[in-house]
């Protein structure tokens, strides 16, 4: 029985490192696979992991009709063995569906993944429907950690290093960026408190240039 599986975690806990992985297995053993991503750190047409591995992929955009394009390969007589989408949290609702039509019409293996929830802590909608479809979700193993060293479970946008919380949806960047946009991935009481790795050194450093005494309540 094929599956549709969803991968799912943090940013910064190998997502795309696995999904490269995994193609690579299938690969291996002379399966055939179509690769899928959108938005990557690379650019389009890649997927990429911040371990330096990087492979072209098929861009998904919001007109790409998934169901249409890997029935088109196989009735041109190409092979498709299984299928694996990066990236899944920006498709819309109805490619995460036709994902699931692959499974269930062609029996091919899909393989999704993606983050769950964007930097105000809403599902995005493609992972929504994911996790409502899915014949299994799997949390990855590698923990992402929150500068204080406890496990990461949010993903904070920030702006030159400070955590905002309006915006829109979906703004692609990487986690590591301090002078503009960028993402850091944080525990739930430092998401809630909105503290980032740079607040919390300007909190510390500020406390240590008050007289003895005064950065603790003395």
């Amino acid at each position: 029985m094929s599956e549709l599986v969803f991968f799912s975690g943090t940013m910064d806990c190998g997502k795309s490192t696995l999904a490269l992985q995994l193609a690579y297995n299938r690969q291996a053993r002379g399966l055939v696979g179509l690769i899928f991503s959108r938005n990557d750190r690379a650019g389009e047409g890649r997927l990429s992991s911040r371990l330096g591995l990087d492979v072209p992929a098929i861009e998904v955009d919001a007109d790409t009709n998934i169901w249409k394009l890997i029935t088109s390969r196989r009735m041109s007589g190409d092979r498709v063995d299984f299928v694996v989408c990066d990236e899944v949290q920006f498709y819309s609702i109805e490619q995460v569906e036709q994902l699931a039509r692959v499974v269930d019409e062609i029996n091919i293996d899909v393989f999704g993944f993606g983050i769950t929830t964007d930097f105000r802590t809403a599902l995005f909608p493609g992972s929504a429907r994911m996790m409502e479809l899915a014949d299994r979700v799997e949390r990855l193993q590698v923990e992402a950690l929150c500068w204080c060293g406890a496990r990461a479970t949010h993903n904070a946008r920030t702006v030159n290093g400070l955590m905002v919380t309006e915006g829109e949806q979906i703004v692609v960047g990487d986690t590591g960026v301090t002078d503009t946009v960028g993402y850091e991935v944080l525990c739930r009481k430092h998401h809630m408190r909105s503290m980032t790795a740079m607040s919390e050194h300007a909190v510390q450093l500020a406390e240590d240039a008050l007289p003895l005494g005064q950065g603790d309540g003395e």
